[in-house]
């Protein structure tokens, strides 16, 4: 199974949301990634609910939604309603991760556990049975543009090597600073989702740039 792309709208042309959605499936990439932030779990603001519930009509593509929030129970159901299909909340997130999780679940959605750069792979361990996914950030959550902090790709081969061993259905994202130069060391080191922004919304040929990062070019 080739690896999956799934572009950020954080890097998107915001007064042009419609056509970045389109732009995103018509270049053969596999997912949304709708980032998230309250201004509180993270230092920046971006969109909500509605946002995301006004983009479902405009594709068929998985609407992966990573909440960068600090109470993500509370917002599960706005989020489903919305249209979501994989919710990603933060280990560090000061909700109960157990009922986070049954939340999700209880919507029809995918749970998916995040942990930041300096969360330990130990923090998610106890969850991987009630999860499908975990994603690893690479740079620090709550901007765009960063570069990928080297250190993090250790986490996300000690963890492939986890759910290889234990859990082979679980889908390893990885998130942030991911460019066309150093995706095929993110995938060599054991990921099967990319998250890309700038390295999608400023290529000169979205679709050329789809293929790259899967590593097909």
């Amino acid at each position: 199974m080739s690896v999956r792309i799934s572009p950020s709208l954080l890097a998107a042309d915001f007064a042009h949301l419609d056509k970045e959605v389109q732009k995103i499936e018509q270049a053969g990439a596999d997912a949304v990634h709708l980032d998230v932030m309250d201004g509180l779990f993270v230092p920046n603001i971006t969109f909500g609910a509605p946002v995301i519930k006004c983009l479902r009509p405009l594709t068929k593509l998985t609407f992966d939604v990573h909440l960068m929030i600090t109470h993500p129970l509370a917002y599960i159901e706005d989020f489903a309603r919305a249209g979501a299909d994989i919710i990603s909340f933060h280990v560090e997130s000061s909700d109960d991760p157990v009922q986070v999780i049954e939340k999700i679940r209880e919507q029809g959605c995918t749970p998916f556990l995040a942990l930041s750069p300096e969360t330990p792979a130990d923090a998610v361990l106890p969850f991987l049975d009630r999860i499908c996914g975990l994603m690893v950030m690479t740079v620090h959550p709550g901007r765009g543009g960063q570069t990928l902090i080297p250190q993090t790709l250790d986490k996300v081969r000690l963890l492939r090597k986890k759910l290889d061993k234990d859990y082979p259905s679980l889908t390893l994202e990885t998130d942030g600073g991911i460019t066309l130069s150093n995706a095929s060391e993110v995938i060599a080191a054991g990921s099967d989702m990319l998250v890309a922004g700038t390295a999608f919304f400023r290529a000169d040929d979205p679709a050329e740039a789809v293929k790259r990062l899967r590593g097909e070019n």
